[in-house]
């Protein structure tokens, strides 16, 4: 059976977001007109705890606060390295977030910690530190404010995408815009430029690159900066909201060349880069599926399909190849909720699917000529990548929506490394920027 995925003419087709599930006409609006309008809380995988240990565990309750910068900050606090605090997982920066995090310090040094818009609580000290990905997933009620649809069309319209994803078991499990950039989407350009084994162009990029969403200043900075040599001067003149490509000019007015630039970064942006690019070619494959009509909530021949663990993880250990001869069983066990379609994440490693999701999968590849030694970067072994795969349907828990006079509210949890405004856009079917 074909299926018919409404098509989207925003300025997220730029990053392979090009369908959507429901067909409603979007009620517009905008996220985050306050923080308080996106609330966000991990639900975590906690450290034991332990007398001695040389760790302490805090919740971290943050407003307006990007992860990086406020890692950053709390390491100048403490006198320590970045490096000696953990978490799980970044967060929205224009948002109310809480989250567990690993501090190398005493409990009574950390609890004299203090910062605007921070609270930190329940420390204790534990056993091992908290790396990424240590968390189940998150929680999040989040406030659509600023609607284009009439007051009175939203409710129909909304309760009639809720029923939508319900009857499919999830949705479109698109890497959202905060993995490019909603203002800037730059990342994914990063990291291809890394991928061609252009470090010079990968470092200029993310210094230079603008768009007409950025504020003019900036985008007047970066202009100034392209083909520049001086990069003490550079630095210099870069604003604290450009801070890391500060980092990068002072390793380079430091002597460093082009790789030592991007290793200044911290590690997790330095994995980002070339992950960013993987999610936009998943993003384009996804795209493709959707447009060919292929279901995402059923496998078709030559479908890798991941099962879940005993603890309700996707084990992608053990994925399966849907043939002709167990597809009705796999079938059966991506219906209830037991396993889930995979789309590939390209890679050194990436095992790639059979059939039409196979050829899918290839054609990206050829497209954009890609091998898999591609993705190992000589020098930045952080920033070279594996690959792997990645569901293409994201199951959705509790999902709720009230009403208000002028916006409406959307509660839900989602698991780990997905994204809420990739739910959000089923509503809203708003510009980038609006997320």
């Amino acid at each position: 059976m074909i299926l018919l995925y409404r098509e989207c003419l925003t300025g997220e087709a730029d990053i392979g977001m090009r369908r959507y599930l429901c067909d409603s006409d979007g009620t517009g609006g905008h996220l985050k007109t306050e923080p308080e309008d996106f609330v966000v809380n991990e639900i975590s995988d906690p450290p034991r705890a332990k007398d001695n240990g040389e760790f302490s565990i805090a919740t971290v309750r943050t407003r307006n606060w990007e992860t990086n910068r406020l890692v950053r900050i709390m390491s100048r606090s403490l006198g320590m390295s970045r490096t000696r605090i953990g978490f799980a997982g970044t967060k929205d920066k224009r948002a109310v977030t809480t989250q567990l995090m690993s501090f190398r310090c005493t409990p009574e040094e950390l609890a004299k910690l203090s910062l605007k818009d921070v609270e930190i609580s329940g420390i204790y000290r534990g056993a091992r530190a908290i790396q990424i990905g240590d968390l189940i997933g998150n929680s999040f009620e989040i406030t659509v404010r600023d609607l284009t649809m009439p007051m009175g069309s939203v409710r129909e319209t909304v309760e009639s995408d809720i029923a939508t994803i319900g009857a499919n078991k999830g949705f479109p499990n698109y890497f959202g815009v905060q993995r490019f950039g909603s203002v800037r989407p730059v990342t994914h350009l990063v990291g291809e430029r890394l991928v061609r084994g252009d470090i010079e162009g990968a470092v200029r990029t993310y210094i230079c690159y603008t768009t007409p969403q950025e504020e003019p200043e900036l985008s007047e900075l970066r202009r100034s900066l392209e083909g520049c040599t001086d990069w003490s001067h550079a630095a210099s003149v870069m604003p604290e909201s450009m801070s890391f490509e500060r980092v990068m000019a002072q390793a380079l007015a430091g002597g460093e060349d082009w790789k030592g630039a991007i290793s200044a970064l911290p590690s997790n942006l330095q994995m980002m880069f070339v992950h960013a690019y993987q999610s936009y070619l998943f993003n384009e494959m996804l795209s493709e599926r959707m447009a060919r009509g292929l279901p995402l909530n059923a496998p078709v021949e030559g479908d890798v399909v991941i099962p879940l663990s005993a603890d309700g993880i996707p084990n992608h250990d053990d994925a399966i190849v849907a043939t002709g001869r167990n597809l009705d069983l796999v079938a059966r066990q991506v219906r209830v909720g037991r396993a889930f379609v995979t789309a590939a994440l390209y890679g050194s490693e990436t095992v790639l699917a059979e059939g039409e999701p196979g050829e899918i999968e290839r054609s990206m590849a050829e497209r954009n000529d890609l091998v898999p030694e591609d993705f190992v970067i000589p020098g930045l072994s952080k920033c070279s990548s594996k690959g792997g795969r990645r569901e293409i349907l994201c199951p959705v828990k509790d999902l709720k929506a009230s009403f208000g006079e002028d916006s409406y509210s959307v509660s839900f949890s989602l698991p780990k490394g997905n994204y809420a405004t990739c739910l959000m856009r089923e509503f809203m079917k708003s510009e980038m920027r609006d997320y």
